[in-house]
């Protein structure tokens, strides 16, 4: 039995280098390098490790952006994936999580026949972790976040995984097809290979616009998202900490307190 699987990714800015416009309350892209979303490679990663198993698995990659996160999905395909759909188009600028997983549950019915949804926990340009839930919930499908293990049974269409929890784990059995969201613990994501990456530039990514998708701007697009940014700003950088060194816990405690005292804060 072959395995459809779409895996949701985001092109988005690499945090070490992130700067807000504090007038806009935005991000400051331009000159920002863009990366692969974290959790968004652990779900490619998964998929590929089915693929690794079961060859004629199909994966199909989607992603929401400007026409720059072609070069994301290339680096993708070079990964392993099979294909690539980019929904791009202006009525979709400033979607906010709720206009975004229109977007992207709209493209996933385009996109049609699927067995296994995968996607990332979160952003790490918004940390919502809204999206996978939200686009399940618009599919009507059973969805299990916080995917730290994966285990297919033989029939293909049962999945075991382990949930994590802020206090523990809980261990869910769930039937295809289904949306999984997937954190860093699930696995170490790939890297390209020299013959995918000669493979992938040869690939055509398939660009869908919000009239392909059958979307208008009643439910995507800045005017359709229901919450916006009230502030964003840069945090202050805090002082450099100092190390306290002594020979036992005693003398480091009393040399704290008197640390403490010395600034009278005790």
């Amino acid at each position: 039995m072959a395995l459809k699987i779409v895996v949701c990714v985001k092109q988005v800015p690499n945090t070490n280098e992130i700067k807000i416009d504090p007038v806009k309350n935005t991000l400051i892209r331009e000159g920002v390098e863009s990366i692969l979303n974290n959790d968004d490679a652990n779900a490619l990663e998964e998929a590929l490790k089915i693929k690794d198993k079961y060859p004629d698995t199909h994966i199909t990659l989607l992603t929401m952006g400007p026409p720059q996160a072609k070069e994301m999905l290339t680096e993708c395909l070079a990964m392993g994936a099979d294909e690539a759909v980019l929904l791009s188009d202006r009525a979709l600028g400033g979607s906010d999580t709720w206009a975004t997983s229109n977007a992207i549950s709209a493209g996933i019915r385009k996109i049609g026949d699927y067995d296994i949804i995968f996607a990332g926990r979160q952003a790490i340009d918004g940390d919502t972790a809204q999206v996978g839930p939200q686009v399940a919930e618009k599919l009507g499908l059973p969805q299990v976040t916080y995917v730290t293990e994966f285990n297919l049974e033989e029939d293909m269409k049962t999945i075991n995984v382990k949930r994590a929890l802020e206090d523990g784990y809980e261990l869910i059995k769930v039937q295809t097809p289904c949306v999984l969201t997937a954190i860093k613990e699930l696995n170490s994501p790939r890297y390209m290979s020299v013959r995918g990456i000669f493979d992938a530039v040869k690939k055509d990514i398939k660009v869908w616009s919000a009239e392909d998708i059958g979307v208008t701007s009643d439910v995507v697009g800045l005017k359709a998202s229901p919450t916006n940014v009230f502030k964003s700003f840069t945090p202050k950088v805090k002082g450099k900490g100092k190390v306290i060194e002594a020979d036992t816990e005693k003398e480091a405690a009393q040399k704290l307190i008197g640390e403490l005292k010395s600034k009278y804060i005790i």
